[in-house]
């Protein structure tokens, strides 16, 4: 009974207030692509941004090299692009992540790989893949999803299977890259409950509340593996 009393006190003392989001639809339903940057942009653009010194010589990058030759700074030798789905006009290579057989072997020295292992059903045998693309001292730069929706349009196309923690990405990739595995997470409570309700960037009053990072709510997932 006290315990009731507590929480009620403090629900009284603390109301929340619920102006747009008591609501069962979201506020844009494609991860805020329509209003403006979605929240998890954020996140891996920063991320690639930091680590921009190591997207050098031979980049491969998939579904495209907006992110290889944004943050490349003009180090990058050449662009590839990976795909499953020949009909990409992008793609220079068309191979599958958990075959290595379809990928070529240490050929890459930076392969970024943003928001792609979710929709791998055989992530164990795709962070083999990464590896296998790498030359010797190459390096993966990938971004997984901790908090996220699902994606509509490639969970049709691809099938949507995972959502990762700091400590499962650890567990994946060390087997692989041994000690070169460096794991990081970003996302707070206010982030993940805007990129839920499809709040944009844009929309927050301060970007840098983003920043402020919470284990327990670990939005983004970061890798960054050495081949040794």
């Amino acid at each position: 009974m006290f315990a009731k009393f507590m929480k009620a006190m403090v629900r009284k003392k603390a109301p929340v207030n619920f102006p747009d989001m008591a609501r069962v639809v979201p506020i844009d339903p494609n991860f805020a692509w329509d209003r403006g940057t979605p929240i998890d942009r954020y996140y891996i653009e920063s991320f690639f941004r930091r680590n921009a010194r190591l997207i050098t010589g031979r980049v491969l990058e998939v579904g495209g090299s907006t992110y290889s030759r944004r943050f490349s700074e003009g180090k990058a030798e050449s662009y590839s692009v990976l795909d499953v789905a020949p009909n990409n006009d992008k793609t220079t290579i068309v191979g599958d992540l958990a075959d290595k057989s379809s990928l070529p072997a240490n050929a890459f020295d930076c392969f970024i790989c943003a928001q792609t292992f979710q929709y791998i059903f055989e992530v164990r045998e795709a962070v083999e893949g990464a590896h296998h693309l790498l030359k010797p001292g190459g390096v993966l730069l990938a971004t997984v999803p901790g908090i996220s929706q699902i994606s509509r349009k490639d969970s049709e196309r691809y099938g949507e299977y995972w959502r990762f923690t700091k400590d499962s990405i650890d567990r994946l990739f060390r087997p692989v890259f041994a000690a070169g595995v460096e794991v990081s997470s970003f996302g707070n409570v206010l982030s993940a409950t805007a990129f839920l309700q499809g709040v944009a960037l844009e929309d927050l009053p301060d970007s840098s509340l983003l920043d402020a990072v919470d284990n327990y709510y670990q939005m983004i997932i970061t890798v960054i593996a050495r081949k040794g």
